[in-house]
């Protein structure tokens, strides 16, 4: 593995992970670990297509994905159908060279292919494994299968967002995206217990479960006062103004969050309205909360008159929290993120230039690097065959005819 940045050496350099994972949750973590340094080998087939090679993100060419090359950089590819007993001999001693192997497959599934972790021990004591699934591998709900909106319902964030007089909300890729984070975390924990034991280990994700933790507060005041928490739009309790407010333009927002009188006093002062601060409907936090509905038909009147730039720019100048509700477009071009690096361009091979997000952290000695675009179905069959297992080209070729390697 080559170095980073200015000749640093990445954080993860030397260790190598197998990814069976798939969609967006799944290749999220070994996309980190890659980030970081890692080694990832990236196992698919055309025999059934990787999700995102898939329509809506491919149609006539899989190789067309913007998704899939964004979710898989840094990452070698090989064509392993799975079904094929020489297939399953080659994940084995594929195996016998990492240090973790990623998946999100329904519970079971990698156990009756002749993959799961008993078996992939055999092959390598000290292995790592994850496995990710809806609910974890036992209980009553393990072989249940789900999606993005199925964790976020099982984990009770669905319940806690959206309006009081709406249906909970579904949260899609985010939930995704946390699944995958939360993943990454638990390999390093089991690499560094691998490399400070000796030990390999498996490990049991529950998206579900992953994401229950992020609801910790609505659990605490369940367990504490008995109290079930119930959606509350964008309003945050003890805070007032708290929300995202309609500004000049078509579907521009501002949000804006004021946590006490101070804060509420330098607002009233920058929107040119100090007769706000004597108000007495608003002359503390708690009658600020009592009276949201007015305070906001208020400060929206204000932001109305204003692009989501001119309001932050007046409040922030003031100390008051507030920022413009960004789109998809308003990142790409937002001048902050791109003097920080977050966008990086890169040559795929078929796309052409692609313009991907950078690791979201900045490591002073080990910096995170995207070193390579997604790769092809396929594309390093020979490296890895041939050049890492040692495999005769020859071989390879007779796999290849057999579909072995497909």
């Amino acid at each position: 593995m080559g170095d980073g940045v200015n000749g640093a050496r990445p954080a993860l350099a030397g260790v190598r992970i197998l990814d069976f994972s798939s969609l967006l949750a799944g290749p999220i973590s070994p996309l980190f670990l890659g980030m970081l340094g890692a080694e990832v080998i990236k196992v698919e087939s055309r025999v059934r297509l990787e999700g995102m090679r898939r329509p809506p993100y491919a149609y006539d060419d899989p190789e067309q994905s913007p998704v899939y090359n964004s979710l898989n950089l840094n990452k070698l590819c090989v064509q392993l159908n799975l079904k094929e007993p020489a297939a399953l001999e080659l994940a084995l001693r594929l195996v016998s060279v990492s240090d973790a192997v990623v998946e999100n497959m329904r519970p079971g599934v990698m156990d009756r292919m002749g993959l799961g972790y008993d078996r992939l021990r055999q092959a390598n004591p000290t292995i790592v494994m994850i496995s990710g699934s809806s609910a974890g591998r036992h209980g009553p709900e393990s072989s249940y299968p789900g999606y993005a909106n199925v964790f976020n319902s099982l984990s009770g964030l669905g319940h806690l967002t959206g309006y009081p007089d709406a249906p909970p909300s579904e949260l899609r890729d985010s939930i995704d995206a946390r699944v995958g984070a939360t993943s990454a975390f638990a390999v390093l924990t089991g690499l560094f217990h691998r490399r400070r034991t000796g030990e390999g280990g498996f490990i049991d994700l529950s998206a579900s479960e992953a994401l229950a933790m992020f609801g910790g507060e609505a659990l605490m005041e369940y367990a504490m006062n008995g109290r079930v928490q119930h959606r509350r739009g964008n309003r945050e309790p003890g805070m007032a103004p708290h929300g995202c407010y309609r500004c000049q333009g078509d579907d521009t927002w501002v949000t804006i969050a004021v946590e006490n009188d101070t804060e509420w006093r330098a607002l009233c002062r920058a929107v040119g309205r100090e007769d706000w601060a004597s108000d007495p409907r608003f002359a503390d936090r708690l009658l600020r909360c009592r009276n949201q509905d007015a305070l906001d038909e208020f400060l929206e009147g204000w932001t109305a008159k204003h692009t989501p730039e001119e309001a932050v720019r007046i409040l922030q100048d003031a100390g008051v929290a507030a920022a413009p509700s960004m789109s998809s477009q308003d990142l790409a071009e937002d001048p902050h993120l791109r003097y920080r690096g977050v966008w990086q361009e890169i040559e795929h091979p078929v796309l052409g230039a692609q313009t991907v997000q950078a690791a979201p952290w900045k490591l002073s000695e080990t910096p995170p690097t995207i070193r390579s675009a997604g790769p092809l179905i396929g594309q390093h069959n020979h490296h890895v065959f041939v050049e890492l297992l040692g495999a005769p080209p020859e071989d390879v070729a007779r796999w290849q005819e057999a579909g072995v390697i497909n």
